[in-house]
């Protein structure tokens, strides 16, 4: 029917459903609700292929679900939030637009959907990755969602922002910085490409080939690291690991597919840039790996990753130090962690606060797991899903001293987050060996 121009009064008990369409566009269905009905069938047959045998398996099917609403049907993105400006800090300016997809995030989300029962979202993903990496004939940090570079970020004047907190962006000045971990990020989506029984035309290994070549001499040099820092760059610890994961990868490819390339060498520099990580980048006065190479740095969340990754165990002496340094300092309390501490880690927004960011919690669940901690992993895990909102839904950071959400939402890599860490402590509840320790990465 067509609504009158008026107000609708609705009483107790009474229920009203709109059906919105083009004027003049055929409905596939008779009724609103053959619509509904229809539609709550398809959604529940997608969800019944979620494994439901994880810890909060209601929350893992709710972030799956999440994960699927930010997926581009057409092409398989996923971006990485559905808004923009929302704030770090209220009244503060880290308001940044997320409405793109990151390569960064692309193969912690292909590994999650992968391990929770989704390979077809986990595959479309990937071809999207390496397609959209490989069409614009250099990796960027980020991409809209047809594969091409977004605008230049700017910002509107005309909107005061969420609750205040101009200014609002659109567009993601991210994208035009230097960052080397894309090279880990890419190779380690062709890696996992390649478990699914994805193949590679010459062209295309040619060009993964040519990264891993390039990520060999990268990690040397500054750059802006995972957390897009507005400085100068800085040679980041979870840079050169990322680019010891391209070598990795690359290696690894060779050898199970008898692709052409030097995995030899590619295996020894990824082993000597391991080797160099844990020499360079550990701190006597910290106890702990640092941001930097060369010694200075000063603690980042981030370093928790490296056992994800493959890159240094998670119950490596200095893996296990890093970690515990990271739980204390970094702290914001009950299992919160901020990424790192803006005071002594300049990031060209002087000194603004943010909340403590999800994610990286998650990561300290995925390491206490490696570490064989399996309950104190379990219980920070539960207080984490607590933070959940009614729906499910996670933001990006939590702001420590009330709880309430903060950064755009919801937020696909916190919902990745959840899902890694409740396979991890599936997994080990069953016997199997953690993916972050010693005894599984070389048994």
């Amino acid at each position: 029917m067509t609504l009158p121009d008026s107000d609708l009064t609705l009483h107790a008990g009474q229920e009203l459903f709109l059906r919105l369409r083009w004027e003049g566009e055929p409905s596939p269905y008779p009724t609103v609700d053959a619509g509904l009905e229809s539609t709550v069938r398809a959604w529940k047959r997608w969800a019944s292929f979620v494994v439901d045998d994880v810890p909060q398996s209601d929350l893992v099917r709710r972030s799956a679900l999440t994960l699927k609403l930010l997926d581009h049907f057409e092409n398989g993105a996923i971006i990485a939030a559905p808004t923009s400006s929302l704030p770090e800090h209220i009244g503060g300016t880290r308001n940044w637009d997320y409405r793109y997809s990151w390569i960064r995030d692309a193969a912690y989300t292909v590994f999650a959907l992968r391990r929770i029962g989704l390979p077809s979202e986990a595959g479309g993903f990937l071809y999207w990755v390496l397609e959209a990496a490989r069409h614009n004939h250099q990796p960027r940090v980020l991409y809209d969602v047809d594969g091409e570079v977004p605008p230049p970020e700017v910002m509107d004047d005309r909107l005061e922002g969420y609750r205040r907190s101009a200014p609002v962006r659109w567009g993601n000045a991210a994208v035009e910085q230097t960052q080397h971990d894309v090279y880990g990020e890419i190779l380690d989506c062709a890696f996992q490409w390649a478990a699914t029984g994805g193949t590679f035309d010459e062209t295309l290994w040619h060009w993964l080939a040519g990264l891993a070549e390039r990520a060999a001499h990268a990690w040397r040099s500054p750059d802006h690291g995972i957390w897009e820092v507005r400085t100068s760059g800085r040679p980041f610890t979870y840079s050169a690991a990322m680019c010891q994961v391209a070598l990795d990868r690359a290696a690894r490819l060779a050898r199970r597919l008898q692709l052409p390339g030097d995995a030899d060498h590619w295996a020894r520099e990824a082993e000597q840039l391991t080797e160099r990580i844990l020499r360079r980048a550990w701190s006597e006065q910290a106890g702990a790996l640092t941001e930097h190479l060369g010694g200075g740095g000063a603690l980042d969340a981030s370093l928790l990753a490296l056992p994800l990754r493959r890159v240094v165990p998670a119950d490596h002496p200095k893996m296990v130090a890093t970690c515990r340094a990271i739980s204390e300092q970094l702290s914001a309390g009950d299992g919160l962690l901020y990424r790192y501490l803006p005071e002594r880690s300049p990031d060209g927004l002087d000194h603004q606060p943010e909340g403590a960011f999800l994610l990286c919690s998650f990561w300290l669940v995925d390491n206490l797991t490696g570490q064989g901690r399996i309950e104190q992993a379990g219980e920070l895990f539960e207080r984490l899903c607590s933070r959940a909102n009614h729906l499910g839904l996670l933001p990006e950071q939590i702001d420590p001293s009330n709880g309430s959400f903060l950064g755009n939402f919801p937020q696909a890599i916190s919902h990745v987050g959840l899902i890694s860490s409740a396979v991890a402590l599936a997994r080990t509840a069953r016997g199997i060996r953690p993916d972050l320790s010693t005894a599984a990465w070389f048994a």
